[in-house]
């Protein structure tokens, strides 16, 4: 690849991550929060690198040729349309689409066709003496993985007959029997992503992807305080939501009501 190609390539992906880090929250649907100053230092250095190697194929274009008439370094020649220079085989050109991507159109995040793929992350065991007194408040907020330890492992049954709020996005069932309130966690990037599922009943799936906010009670099914219990609800109410502008954390639903 000649170096002409090479420096706009660095520099696009440069002001690509950057854009997707200092002008926007972008970098969200891929990696987590905590990897925001490495993004912005990567982008620098790219960018960097890319003037720089601008910076020094143009200073060469402009010197005179060498007293001793030696030619100039391979690759700083400009091929000047005469087909005797090789450029860069297509596939390079490829190499530009994800740099392009950050720019002008970014890559959606994750959501229910990851999740429907994945294998449930499993919740934690929890000791009895750690599970804390509920709060009167009602609906109350629960994450999906606390809701999820609740019902199967709180032999205090805490939330029988419960109204909770959770919130998470929408992720259909294919056997038609509900559908799911997911939330995909990650521990480095969204290619380690793992899901956390709540199975909702008793109203019509809406569109898959689609952020909402769920209130309802335990959907009895198994023993509740037990394996067996399974992490359901009793949909009394849905309601559509923006997606929180870090969807990739268990977080409880931003709502007020």
């Amino acid at each position: 690849m000649r170096r002409p190609v090479q420096a706009l390539l660095l520099a696009l992906s440069g002001l690509g991550l950057l854009r997707a880090t200092l002008l926007s929250d972008l970098y969200l649907r891929y990696v987590k929060e905590g990897m925001r100053p490495l993004l912005v230092a990567s982008g620098v250095v790219l960018l960097a690198l890319g003037a720089a190697e601008g910076w020094s194929y143009a200073a060469r274009l402009r010197r005179a040729p060498a007293a001793d008439g030696s030619p100039a370094p391979p690759g700083d020649t400009p091929d000047h349309g005469h087909g005797h220079g090789h450029g860069p085989p297509w596939v390079a050109w490829l190499l530009f689409l994800p740099a392009l991507s950050l720019l002008f159109w970014a890559p959606p995040a994750l959501g229910a066709y990851t999740a429907s793929r994945e294998t449930p992350q499993a919740v934690p065991v929890t000791d009895q003496d750690d599970f804390d007194p509920l709060p009167a408040t009602s609906p109350l907020p629960l994450t999906l993985g606390d809701f999820t330890r609740r019902v199967q492992q709180d032999r205090s049954r805490a939330v029988q007959g419960r109204t909770v709020l959770m919130a998470g996005f929408v992720t259909p069932d294919g056997s038609g029997d509900g559908w799911y309130l997911t939330r995909l966690i990650l521990n480095c990037c969204a290619a380690d992503a793992q899901s956390v599922k709540v199975r909702v009943h008793g109203v019509a799936a809406p569109k898959a992807d689609t952020w909402v906010a769920v209130t309802g009670t335990w959907h009895p099914s198994g023993t509740l305080g037990t394996s067996s219990a399974e992490a359901g609800l009793d949909a009394r109410t849905v309601e559509r939501i923006a997606r929180p502008s870090n969807g990739y954390t268990d977080g409880p639903p931003l709502v007020t009501r």
